[in-house]
């Protein structure tokens, strides 16, 4: 068997496969609650054979979303639609995981106050945020643990802090966005502290076996920025905080308006870095197309999940043909077993 279709274990978590769907944004959720476009665009994916599909990016609060058209936890109402999602996904295969997030800066929601850790603006277009106060972050760390109790309790099997992209943890781990001079600013520990809190925080009211993943951008294409290695510093301070960090799903950009270099694969020497460097299980990718492509990425160690994102918008059904490639005699829905291929490599 292919590495990419073995199974992976963290805590009481199996995954049938190494295929992960990250979470894109959908943008259409105008009440904060998931469409009927949800349900069809997850349950299809699940249907196709993923192994772990972690929904797009959750607001916290009304001013955490990144848009006015983001879904959201902060209230029960939202738990008990989102429990119906994480069923579908997960009747039809795979397993469910959701991001938890705060945008800060980069927040587009009309008629709010932004905030970030300094009053900095994300470009010469966006608004200028607020730099929050000790309560403020205090208020926001305790959002972030009402949302993980509701999602915990709707049954995702993967909760993810969403700490990369330019969002609000984001702007506390970099120096290019974070110069504050109390106790969550200057050092990378100091930088780090609001992430391990959080991590505290929800800790408190998830249970033990629970599985964590934290997101982080590990290179910021700016003069000054985080780079892989300092990620791992950060993470490694707060990796064992509460029922510790089980996995790190690694990406890149966001933080500053800069376009990286993209090929295949540019984000796995990164994801390979904070994998060496924290011991921790990484999730990694990058415009990964081809089921080689992504098996070289799992059996080179360089990752333990590969994520694909816009190869699986454009092909739910990825991971079924890619084990047909790769020689792998996985299981198809029984609805579509009259379409499997009989013969494989």
């Amino acid at each position: 068997m292919s590495k990419l279709f073995e199974p992976f274990s963290v805590k009481n978590l199996t995954l049938k496969n190494r295929i992960v769907m990250p979470p894109m944004c959908m943008y259409c959720a105008p009440n904060g609650t998931p469409e009927d476009w949800h349900f069809t665009h997850y349950a299809t994916r699940a249907i196709g054979g993923a192994g772990l599909i972690i929904l797009e990016a959750v607001g916290i609060s009304p001013e955490g979303r990144i848009s006015d058209l983001d879904l959201g936890l902060w209230k029960d109402d939202q738990g008990v639609a989102l429990r119906s999602l994480a069923e579908r996904i997960r009747e039809n295969g795979a397993k469910a995981g959701i991001q938890l997030n705060h945008a800060g800066r980069k927040s587009e929601v009309k008629d709010i106050v932004i905030e970030s850790a300094e009053a900095l603006a994300y470009d010469a277009n966006s608004r200028v945020p607020v730099a929050m106060t000790t309560a403020d972050i205090r208020e926001t760390t305790e959002e972030f643990r009402a949302a993980a109790k509701r999602a915990s309790d709707a049954g995702f099997d993967v909760i993810e802090i969403h700490a990369a992209h330019g969002y609000l943890l984001n702007q506390f781990l970099s120096p290019l966005t974070n110069n504050r001079t109390d106790v969550y600013g200057g050092t990378p520990k100091n930088r780090a502290r609001f992430l391990g809190e959080v991590l505290e925080a929800i800790s408190e009211v998830l249970p033990p076996e629970k599985t964590i993943f934290v997101r982080v951008t590990a290179e910021e294409y700016a003069d000054g920025g985080n780079m892989p290695a300092d990620l791992a510093e950060q993470l490694n301070f707060v990796k064992d905080i509460g029922n510790g960090i089980d996995a790190v799903d690694v990406s890149t950009g966001g933080l500053m308006p800069a376009v990286p270099k993209a090929f295949p694969g540019y984000q796995l020497p990164h994801a390979q870095i904070i994998r060496e460097r924290t011991g921790l299980p990484v999730v990694g990718g990058g415009l990964i197309t081809t089921p080689t492509e992504a098996e070289a990425a799992a059996a080179e160690g360089k990752v333990d999940l590969v994520f694909l994102g816009r190869e699986l918008l454009r092909n739910p059904y990825w991971p079924l043909t890619a084990a047909m490639e790769l020689g792998d005699d996985v299981a198809w829905p029984k609805q579509y077993e009259r379409a499997k291929p009989r013969s494989s490599k």
